[in-house]
């Protein structure tokens, strides 16, 4: 055999899968089929402290390029709600170089520009045919992105609610001190079906905006092009240079389903986990169970299972209540929206805290404090949209 583990794409999740595979003894093979880590990036260039906390692992500053204060959540009518809260605008393609320089020195096999085509179960073993020849391995993790190839060859569904998928467009721009101020900016409602656009400052004159819908097709082009005219607006600008565009999804709200099945497991976006750090520690739950099969000689669907107990033990409440947060949000008309921000404008939030049901817990109680009818805008969800 080539490795025990190999491991299908360098996302964030395959390189905290790798890394904490191969730290526990095993030996691991990561091949990557572009030619040059983290170019072109995936357009998610910001993540939050407390995203970064749920992998245990620290914002280095040989990637973070924009320190932000919090973030503002807008709404139709531009009601705001600010939420203090450390953040970070990163240079994506270092991010992910960093990351791949770090499990390299710790042994990690890592073959860029090897494109894989499938993989066949021999026996006890796996054969992974690629564009670079074949490997075998006792065992395979799949972090191919969003658009998973190998896991569909499995015949694995791996998201429970696939047609939601967030796509999007994100592009970087220039224009005088724009990318000065300390907040990411989420603006919501039926101009983004289902999701957001955002401002992302990036530093000195370099920001970033974007788009994100869903159950609107692929191409968020047309939303795009409205968030141009209307940011241009927002911000007083005549014109803006756009100095890169970057496209890709999100499932944010697909909810994982089958992602493991005998010798293999699925991770990051492939598996529907969404966000940088919930995928870097599902790649690292993953990783030690993996290592640990090898270890046992049992790769079975049954062994890998501690893999999805501990994911749904850390994440399944959080998704779900996510879930029912964008769908409802999707189904509500700007004047509800308008009316659900108008809550909480101008207070202090520093109130919500803990755990996903903690926060939703105290995001109710203050609602009932303060409008109760509020509440009511939830039945949105009901409504057959």
């Amino acid at each position: 055999m080539d490795a025990d583990i190999i491991v299908i794409g360098a996302s964030p999740a395959g390189l905290m899968a790798s890394r904490n595979a191969c730290k526990k003894g095993s030996t691991v093979l990561l091949l990557e089929k572009k030619e040059d880590i983290g170019n072109p990036p995936h357009p998610a260039n910001s993540f939050f402290k407390g995203m970064l906390d749920k992998c245990g692992e620290t914002a280095d500053p040989s990637y973070v390029i924009h320190h932000l204060k919090g973030m503002q959540i807008i709404s139709p009518s531009g009601k705001t709600i600010e939420v203090e809260t450390p953040g970070y605008s990163i240079d994506k393609t270092k991010f992910d170089r960093f990351y791949a320089e770090k499990i390299m020195k710790i042994g990690v096999d890592l073959r860029k520009g090897v494109e894989v085509h499938n993989i066949l179960k021999e026996g006890r073993e796996f054969t992974v045919n690629t564009s670079g020849g074949v490997f075998r391995s006792r065992l395979v993790i799949i972090s191919d992105g969003i658009n998973s190839k190998m896991a569909s060859l499995l015949g694995l569904k791996t998201m429970k609610h696939p047609d939601d998928i967030a796509w999007g467009i994100e592009l970087d721009i220039r224009a005088p001190d724009l990318g000065k101020p300390k907040m990411f900016e989420y603006y919501v409602g039926n101009h983004a079906p289902g999701w957001k656009t955002t401002y992302a400052p990036r530093g000195g004159n370099d920001a970033a905006i974007g788009a994100y819908v869903r159950r609107c097709g692929r191409d968020a082009t047309p939303y795009l092009n409205a968030w141009i005219e209307k940011f241009k607006k927002l911000k007083e600008l005549e014109e803006i240079e756009v100095v890169r565009a970057l496209s890709g999804g999100d499932p944010i709200v697909t909810i994982p389903n089958e992602y493991i099945t005998n010798g293999v497991m699925v991770i990051g976006g492939a598996a529907g986990q969404s966000g940088i750090g919930y995928a870097m520690r599902a790649g690292q739950i993953c990783g030690d169970v993996a290592s640990d099969a090898v270890k046992n000689g049992d790769v079975s669907k049954k062994a890998l299972s501690a893999y999805r107990k501990t994911w749904e033990r850390e994440f399944k409440t959080e998704h779900y209540l996510g879930r029912i947060g964008l769908e409802t949000l999707r189904k509500m008309t700007d004047r509800e929206i308008d009316e659900m921000i108008s809550v909480f404008e101008g207070e202090d939030l520093s109130f919500i805290h803990g755990s996903s049901v903690e926060q939703a817990m105290h995001v109710f109680a203050f609602m009932l404090r303060k409008k109760p009818s509020a509440i009511l805008k939830y039945r949105a969800l009901l409504r057959n949209k």
